[in-house]
C-alpha cells in the first residue's frame, strides 16, 4: 500500500489554516466527500486542484505532494 502523503499534507495544512473540508471543497468546486477521499487516500486530486490547494495554503506544489529535493 502506498503512503498517503498528499492526503496527509492536505489535511495537515487544512487544519493548520483552520479551514473546514466544506470550505475547501467549495473553492475546488467538488463535494465534501471528494475532499474527504483525497485526505484518506482513496482518490488523488488532479494537477489543477493541487495548484489551487498550494495557492490556498501558500505552499509550493512540491510541499503539497511531499517532494523533497
Amino acid at each position: 500500500m502506498m503512503k498517503n502523503t498528499i492526503g496527509n499534507n492536505i489535511k495537515k495544512f487544512r487544519k493548520e489554516s483552520g479551514i473546514t473540508q466544506e470550505q475547501i471543497a467549495s473553492k475546488l468546486c467538488i463535494s465534501g466527500q471528494a475532499l474527504s477521499n483525497y485526505e484518506t487516500g482513496k482518490r488523488i486530486p488532479d494537477i489543477y486542484e493541487l495548484i489551487v490547494l498550494a495557492d490556498l495554503f501558500e505552499v509550493s506544489l512540491d510541499t503539497i505532494v511531499g517532494r523533497k529535493i
